[in-house]
């Protein structure tokens, strides 16, 4: 694989397609969408540029945690960032504030892109949020990143996915991954993860798989879970839009409906 990064022509070598990444995963192509191969050169490229490097969203980890929490399942990324962005310049995010505080910015409507928005569920986030933020007064950060992890998962509201969430942005840790939707789209597209799979259950499991699946392709988990995430949602909205348009190409169609939001 050829790219040109500041005007210079790098090469990259990479194994035959029909090469096994791991057991039942081949290497395939890297000019076929979604292959590991593919992921493997896209990665290359972005670590070349310097994308998806920087993942923070706060400046701490209480912002950390409120970014994160704000987000997740269910919430358009744009909502939940704005959201945050909101809590924070009114400097709502501060250890011990209250919730009725954070339920009152929520409520009011976000002007997104031209369209008014409301925020799902203001109650239950302001809750968990106050609890989550009240939580850090006597929280000991642990040294390790998957520790962290697990400690923060035990805060209201916050889950593994969650809670990894925080970590990779705030450590920019390889020792943990993101499993949410995009990522098991992606990984049960390629054989990675069985399709009966689910993070409520085997959280732990898909983590070490993912993580395993990076040290494969010699990536760093962190990019690549930044990576995956940024384009599967954004395969994910081109399928929403080619499902509103009557013609369309059957391979194409079946293609993104892997992708379509259930």
């Amino acid at each position: 694989m050829y790219a040109l990064v500041d005007g210079e022509l790098r090469t990259l070598e990479l194994p035959a397609p029909d090469a096994f990444i791991l057991p039942g995963v081949r290497w395939g192509a890297f000019d076929e969408l979604l292959t590991p191969a593919f992921w493997k050169g896209q990665a290359w490229q972005h670590g070349a540029i310097g994308t998806y490097q920087n993942m923070r969203l706060g400046s701490s980890l209480a912002e950390e945690l409120a970014a994160c929490l704000l987000g997740g399942y269910g919430m358009p990324a744009e909502l939940g960032l704005a959201a945050f962005t909101r809590l924070r310049d009114r400097r709502l995010l501060w250890c011990g504030g209250d919730a009725r505080s954070l339920e009152a910015a929520l409520i009011e409507p976000f002007f997104l892109y031209g369209r008014v928005r409301r925020y799902r569920f203001p109650r239950q986030k302001a809750e968990y949020l106050a609890g989550s933020l009240s939580a850090l007064l006597s929280f000991h950060e642990p040294e390790s990143d998957v520790a962290l992890r697990d400690s923060l998962a035990k805060l209201p509201g916050l889950g593994p996915k969650t809670a990894s969430w925080v970590v990779r942005n705030y450590r920019a840790s390889d020792s943990v991954a993101i499993i949410d939707v995009h990522i098991l789209r992606a990984g049960r597209h390629i054989g990675l993860f069985a399709h009966d799979w689910r993070p409520e259950r085997q959280y732990r499991r898909l983590e070490e798989t993912f993580l395993e699946f990076a040290r494969r392709l010699q990536v760093s988990a962190c990019l690549l879970d930044g990576l995956i995430w940024d384009y599967m949602r954004r395969i994910a909205g081109a399928a929403r839009r080619h499902s509103r348009r009557p013609l369309i190409d059957s391979r194409q169609s079946s293609f993104l409906a892997q992708f379509s939001p259930s």
